[in-house]
């Protein structure tokens, strides 16, 4: 049964107060570190384009929200542009002003600016997660099979009742959630399965069935299935702050690690490019999170700083992580990289991220 997914005015209000929130958090990492650093900010906006609001602040600092509202950017002293690229007088700039230039600071202190924003979108993640294990718990259920399905995967590799999964594909399953997580990223594909029965290891190689599920908006989702009823005493364990971080912590990694999972199979094949989501469709999905309640909502924004900063990783010039490769370039051979080279650079990482945005955005028109 499928229920009508919120209204557009809701949907894209969602999403915006979604999106500028994750952009500001990821941009403040930058921000914060360059004046830990003592870099002089310029300008930091919300949104590319033209301004539509903006403030100056004692330190100089142009704070502004623009036009177009997906993304943002800091913009440091001696950047020519938004890809804080140098400007062409760099070289010229007084020992006043190259004290507080970006461009002149270490090649470790470069590299701590442009980390802060992705590493941030983690922190705030785990925060997020924390606060919720804190306010709510966290619940757990053994991933304990109390019933194999007939003609089923499972059934195939002779799993029993009583039989507790540990392990799959060489990833930990200490709760039923994990297991149908894990399971759910190999659909029709072959995995390794470790079990305990009555103490004792074993493995199996088994290959999961493809599922389509729907969900209650009408989206569908290829996922695997093991063909497994999991039982065992559901129970909401109660966490401490401290205990809280560490939960998040890893919840984080493992949403990480789900996400880096999802992208190697489409890239090698396996998964179809239909999978992948732009814009569009990440609104939508905005939008019927935000509709389910504050709670859904915001866990939402945590999946999505945690997806955000993990992309802006990605060695792709015009990203933060094209950026750090760099700089990595530039302290091995001990002086920057060609500004050519650079330049060169910066326009191939435009042109895949335009590319793959005009095909994401077709997709999601296509799935709609």
């Amino acid at each position: 049964m499928t229920v009508e997914g919120p209204g557009l005015i809701f949907t894209i209000i969602s999403f915006l107060a979604a999106i500028s929130v994750l952009v500001f958090v990821h941009e403040w990492g930058h921000y914060i570190v360059a004046r830990l650093f003592g870099v002089r900010v310029e300008v930091f906006s919300i949104g590319f384009g033209p301004e539509i609001w903006g403030r100056t602040d004692r330190h100089g600092t142009r704070w502004k929200v623009s036009a177009l509202p997906i993304g943002g950017y800091v913009r440091f002293f001696g950047d020519a542009n938004e890809a804080s690229r140098a400007r062409e007088d760099i070289e010229r700039l007084t020992p006043e002003e190259q004290a507080v230039s970006f461009h002149h600071k270490s090649v470790g202190a470069r590299m701590a600016i442009v980390a802060a924003g992705p590493v941030i979108n983690f922190l705030f993640a785990i925060l997020i997660y924390a606060a919720l294990f804190v306010s709510f718990g966290q619940s757990y259920q053994p991933p304990e099979v109390t019933e194999v399905l007939p003609d089923s995967p499972a059934a195939a590799a002779g799993l029993e009742p009583g039989d507790r999964i540990v392990r799959v594909a060489g990833t930990r399953t200490e709760t039923a959630r994990d297991l149908v997580r894990v399971v759910g990223l190999y659909p029709g594909l072959p995995v390794e399965i470790e079990v305990v029965r009555a103490g004792a290891h074993f493995t199996r190689e088994v290959r999961l069935a493809r599922v389509v599920q729907t969900d209650r908006f009408g989206n569908e989702y290829a996922r695997g299935q093991l063909g497994v009823r999991l039982g065992g005493e559901r129970e909401v364990h109660s966490l401490d702050p401290a205990r809280a971080l560490v939960a998040a912590g890893a919840e984080t990694v493992d949403m990480v690690r789900m996400m880096l999972v999802a992208t190697g199979q489409v890239i090698m094949g396996v998964r179809s490019v239909d999978d992948l989501g732009g814009p569009v469709r990440i609104a939508k999905i905005t939008g019927e999170q935000a509709s389910l309640g504050l709670v859904a909502f915001i866990e939402f924004i945590a999946l999505i700083s945690i997806n955000l900063g993990l992309v802006n990783l990605f060695p792709i010039p015009m990203l933060d992580g094209g950026h750090l490769l760099f700089l990595i370039v530039e302290g091995l051979k001990g002086s920057p990289l060609n500004p050519r080279l650079q330049e060169l650079g910066y326009l191939v990482g435009l042109a895949l991220i335009l590319t793959l945005m005009l095909f994401l955005t077709w997709n999601d028109l296509q799935s709609l």
